[in-house]
């Protein structure tokens, strides 16, 4: 059976199904707090090195927006929701009803924005896999950073006190009306985290 750096492709079959329940509950979220139909688009999980995750979103020295909560319960790690500068200033603008462009800044109030969606994002996310799962998820109060994705990346790391070397990415397109935004979801686990929710959606840490 093939094999990613350890993880099984049925694993990552059924972490694709996880994903995408998760992130239509978090697809009706958004819609919810927006007042308009947001559509996704069918997620892509998998796992990633941690020296990768650098280049994913666009190298060291690309500007992001991120949203970081710790999760404890019966799974502990690092939850990210990191998006492109530009996709957040068009969640600002899909936010405030703006027109499309309007928002050229990520200001104070687009901060709060920004950190509203991922919260929301996020929280709908975990509510799913829980639901599905069993499992008790809670998340720390977020915190919202705009800098350049290593130094967010680095300053996660620290924080966490992450030691599994993999990191499990989703990623997924959200559309409103002709517009789509780009987000990635980061799980940055404590070891054995990955092990529990393997075993809590019925296949075994060594599938």
């Amino acid at each position: 059976m093939t094999e990613h750096g350890g993880i099984s492709e049925f694993q990552i079959d059924a972490l694709q199904e996880v994903s995408n329940i998760g992130l239509g509950n978090a697809a009706t979220s958004l819609a919810e707090l927006l007042n308009k139909k947001v559509d996704i688009s069918a997620p892509k999980a998998y796992f990633i090195e941690m020296e990768r995750v650098f280049s994913l979103v666009g190298g060291l020295e690309e500007a992001v927006a991120c949203v970081n909560l710790s999760l404890e319960g019966d799974i502990s790690g690092t939850v990210m929701f990191i998006f492109t500068e530009q996709s957040a200033l068009k969640l600002v603008d899909m936010l405030t009803g703006q027109e499309a462009g309007s928002t050229v800044e990520l200001d104070a109030m687009g901060a709060s924005a920004v950190q509203e969606i991922g919260n929301v994002l996020t929280g709908s996310f975990l509510n799913a896999i829980g639901g599905m799962t069993g499992l008790v998820m809670r998340t720390t109060v977020p915190m919202y950073a705009f800098d350049m994705m290593g130094a967010i990346l680095s300053a996660s790391i620290v924080a966490s006190g992450h030691c599994d070397d993999k990191v499990l990415v989703i990623e997924t397109l959200f559309f409103q009306a002709n517009d789509h935004i780009k987000g990635h979801f980061f799980l940055l686990p404590e070891t054995g985290a990955l092990n529990k929710l393997f075993e809590a959606i019925g296949i075994p840490a060594e599938c």
